[in-house]
């Protein structure tokens, strides 16, 4: 009869998966900045960035208000090895003069019984940060400020909504004198949540189930758009007690739900809420007894005042009404008290009763956390996922099957989802204490995080500093005198022209610069259907060759050109090479380069002041296979300045912003006094990678670059390519990571094996995690690839890591690029100058940032040179067989 009678309250598998998937509609519009104010379910910024870690410390008061009784609490964390807290707790009643009167009235009450609590624990000397558990709906702006959206659980405080309760309670402290400095201010239902972090770090759901209901969850930044930033995680408030408000759950409702609302306080609100917390249970099962007895179906149809009496029948009486193990005789007890006196089928019938009622709260409160857990396993883009829920609130707690039914329901309705429900002891007094206490952390950890970076942020003045010594540099390196102590070597290239267009013919390219070297036939075609055409093969370069001898090297390259040559079916054919050798080389010809020293890692023996095209021809001699004419020798900035300017005429530039970082540019015979002649220009080769060899730009090095130099290849050398290029920011983000782990600030504290090992972050992860269509579930798949367990976040922190070291490179490039363009627009006399850069490299190419930040820093440092970047297609190749085409046609003309 009676499951006849509450037909609409029992609640099948598919309404229930239905009523998941329009939570999750109403959370995605909470979370809009658009949709949220038509959302019943707010989603509401807490603030709270971080769960505890574990490493918090310190004495914090609490206070909590938002139920009949006003606790405040001393908390105690420490974290001696084996992290524990104390709680210390006094419970002061809310009058209810207090919770209907006025602001002011309340705000008073709250600081004299914060101050009766610290006279009592001997705490008045002290300054203590306080956390505000304030069980209320607000809107926050930040941690320490929340306005009041509107009054719950029968408070009707006057003067308080939409003003800012920190504030207000801040006020009465002071005029009480109190010294107490509020810090936070958090929801029960995430003081519950931070409670449970502190012993689970898997806890990152919140829930309360009691006299009101309520959950919140860790929420992708990228989804708040309510808030500024899409780095890491923030708990959002859901407020779900008003889901349905808007009419979505009707058709659920039943004409009892009806009832209860319209004679509730707030008529048509917290239509969820009514459906499933402590403060409206009993009075539904009142309501369903009520009308089942006036149609005779209980107590022979006799209505009882009890029966009549709104408030009558309190949740504590329908949950000892459903201790099983005891039989009937609770549910007898208690009806008899209520003037009911039941026969043994009316106390079954109502008994049943109960149980449908606090069934469907079970169900539907399963049916929303579902959903939560749900929008976090695909946040976290896992297929399966272990986590925690913290518990707090009456009902839950006190109710004999309330848990168990929960725990079974949403494990039915998420079975990809393994929960741990951890019931919360010291609930939310503590929680404010814990929030307070990340507070606390985070913003000590901030200052040792940004004290660290502070030298990688370069002010305007200092670059235009950067630029001013470049320029300087550059001035000694191209004067007879002063050349040989320069550290930007200034080398000629004998390359006098750029491409004009009627360059034509095969020609073959050498390019040697990394660990792979190529060989490449070009094949040049002038006229109406003028193009380039290109043919290439990639050949690896060992390690032990690498840094074995210079007869092993040339030996090794010789028999990939012979390789390529049979390849491409053209090993009898003698042509013309463009050698692209990327090391700094003092050249007297264009067909001559002796090797200054090696970088990148090489370190052949027997090479360095040797001509390298000597040592390529004689390698072609001992092999005795094949002949080639070596036009030229060419470094790989200049070859990219060739290609570019084969398409821009106006590019008189080159850059390489990759594993090394140099520049190369026309300058004007005149200014170059090592070389005979004043006609016409020639590429200089700056070799701008020793740029502050000589300790000119010391005072912007950090201790960072200092271990990274002391650990490379050729310490105190190349001082200013070790700021900017590819090959050594992974080394510096590592020695930085190093330092934070060691203070505590990454990684739990632990360095790991991997972490130890030198060149193991690649500079091609700081492009991964600099990116910003990455997500911080991302980055930090990346760090365990690289053997870095981290939370959410050491991936924030990691993130800026790598955003400071690859900013500060784009700056230090754009400066020495800024004292370029401004000394080529003084050669050529003129108020505007209007050029163009050619670039290659792998850090200007995949870098997410550098490019932007790179152009932006000339803009500001030239302002009087209007630069155009212009990506080099394979640049160095290509460039050496330009190079060789321009060189044969100058030849020819000169002959002519």
């Amino acid at each position: 009869q009676v499951d006849r009678y509450l037909y609409h309250m029992r609640l099948s598998e598919d309404v229930l998966l239905d009523v998941m998937a329009r939570f999750q509609a109403e959370m995605v519009k909470g979370l809009g900045r658009d949709t949220n104010p038509t959302a019943t379910v707010k989603m509401l910024p807490s603030f709270v960035r971080s769960l505890p870690d574990g490493s918090e410390k310190g004495d914090f008061l609490a206070v909590d208000l938002g139920g009949s009784q006003f606790r405040a609490h001393q908390v105690k964390v420490s974290e001696d090895g084996k992290q524990s807290s104390q709680l210390e707790s006094k419970f002061y009643p809310t009058p209810k003069e207090v919770i209907q009167g006025n602001g002011a009235e309340l705000f008073d009450y709250v600081a004299d019984c914060l101050l009766d609590f610290m006279e009592t624990k001997n705490l008045k000397h002290k300054k203590l940060p306080l956390g505000f558990t304030f069980s209320f709906p607000c809107k926050q702006t930040k941690l320490e400020e929340g306005f009041l959206l509107a009054w719950t659980k029968h408070f009707r405080v006057r003067g308080v909504q939409d003003t800012d309760v920190v504030s207000s309670l801040r006020k009465a402290l002071q005029k009480h004198k109190a010294n107490i400095e509020v810090l936070s201010l958090v929801n029960d239902t995430v003081g519950t949540m931070m409670t449970c972090g502190y012993d689970d770090q898997r806890c990152e759901v919140g829930l309360i189930i009691g006299t009101g209901t309520n959950a919140c969850y860790m929420e992708e930044m990228r989804h708040i758009d309510l808030v500024e930033g899409d780095e890491g995680r923030m708990c959002i408030n859901t407020e779900w007690g008003a889901f349905g408000d808007d009419g979505g759950l009707d058709d659920l409702r039943t004409e009892f739900d009806r009832e209860l609302d319209l004679g509730s306080l707030n008529p048509g609100k917290q239509l969820f809420e009514k459906m499933i917390s402590s403060l409206y249970l009993g009075e539904l099962v009142r309501l369903i007894l009520l009308k089942m007895t006036k149609e005779g179906l209980l107590f022979n149809g006799k209505v009882s005042t009890a029966l009549l009496t709104k408030g009558k029948i309190e949740m504590k009486h329908v949950s000892a009404m459903e201790k099983y193990k005891e039989g009937l005789s609770n549910t007898k007890e208690i009806l008899t008290e209520l003037n009911l006196f039941p026969s043994e089928e009316d106390c079954i019938a109502v008994q049943h009763v109960c149980t449908i009622v606090s069934f469907r709260s079970a169900n539907l409160c399963a049916a929303a956390l579902a959903a939560i857990l749900t929008r976090l396993r695909e946040n976290k883009k896992l297929l399966r996922m272990r986590t925690t829920v913290g518990i707090d609130g009456g009902l839950y707690k006190t109710h004999p099957q309330y848990a168990k039914r929960l725990h079974k329901v949403v494990r039915r309705l998420v079975p990809d989802c393994d929960v741990r429900f951890v019931l919360s002891v010291s609930g939310s007094g503590k929680g404010a204490a814990m929030v307070t206490a990340v507070a606390y952390r985070l913003a000590a950890q901030r200052k040792q995080i940004d004290a660290a970076l502070a030298p990688f942020l370069l002010s305007q003045e200092t670059l235009r500093e950067v630029k001013n010594k470049m320029r300087t540099e550059l001035e000694y390196g191209l004067k007879r005198e002063t050349q040989a102590s320069a550290t930007v070597k200034m080398l000629p290239t004998y390359v006098c022209g750029t491409p004009d267009g009627t360059e034509k013919g095969k020609f073959l390219a050498l390019d040697l610069g990394g660990t792979n070297f190529r060989v490449l036939l070009v094949k040049i075609r002038t006229g109406r259907r003028r193009s380039v055409r290109m043919y290439n093969k990639i050949f690896a370069i060992p390690l032990e060759i690498m840094q074995g001898t210079g007869e092993e090297l040339f030996d090794h390259i010789v028999q990939c050109i012979a390789d390529f040559l049979e390849y491409m079916g053209i090993k009898g054919a003698r042509l013309p090479l463009g050698f692209t050798f990327s090391f700094p080389c003092r050249q007297a010809s264009i067909d001559k380069g002796t090797l200054v020293g090696w970088t990148k890692g090489f370190k052949a023996t027997d090479c360095e002041g040797e001509d390298v095209v000597d040592m390529l021809r004689e390698a072609i001699r001992r092999r005795n296979e094949f002949d080639l004419d070596i036009v030229a020798v060419v470094n790989d900035t200049v070859g990219t300045m060739m290609t570019c300017g084969y398409e821009d005429p106006n590019c008189e530039i080159g850059l390489i912003a990759g594993t090394g970082s140099n520049v190369c540019y026309m300058e004007d015979m005149k200014n170059i006094e090592i070389v005979e002649g004043n006609k016409g220009k020639m590429c200089i080769n700056t070799e701008w990678g020793g740029f502050g060899d000589n300790g000119c730009i010391d005072n912007i090095r950090t201790k960072y670059d200092e271990e990274v130099d002391e650990g490379s290849l050729n310490p105190g050398k190349q001082r200013y390519e070790k700021m900017t290029s590819g090959m050594y920011l992974g080394e510096i983000v590592r020695q930085i990571l190093i330092d934070l782990t060691k203070q505590g600030l990454l990684f739990r504290g632990q360095i790991s094996e991997s972490l130890r090992k030198r060149g193991i972050f690649e500079t091609k992860f700081l492009s991964q995690i600099e990116s910003d269509r990455l997500a911080l579930l991302q980055v930090r798949q990346i760090l365990q690839q690289l053997g870095l367990d981290s939370t959410c976040d050491d991936s924030i922190i990691v993130k800026e890591v790598c955003g400071a070291v690859s900013k500060r490179a784009a700056q230090l490039c754009g400066a020495g690029l800024a004292a370029i363009v401004e000394k080529k627009r003084e050669n050529q006399g003129v108020e505007h100058l209007q050029i163009t850069v050619g670039v290659d490299g792998t850090l200007y190419k995949l870098h997410p940032h550098f490019s932007r930040v790179l152009r932006e820093t000339v803009k500001e440092l030239a302002p009087r040179c209007d630069v155009t970047f212009m990506l080099s297609e394979d640049g160095s190749g290509k460039g050496a067989a330009l190079i060789t085409a321009v060189a044969k046609r100058l030849h020819n003309v000169g002959q002519k």
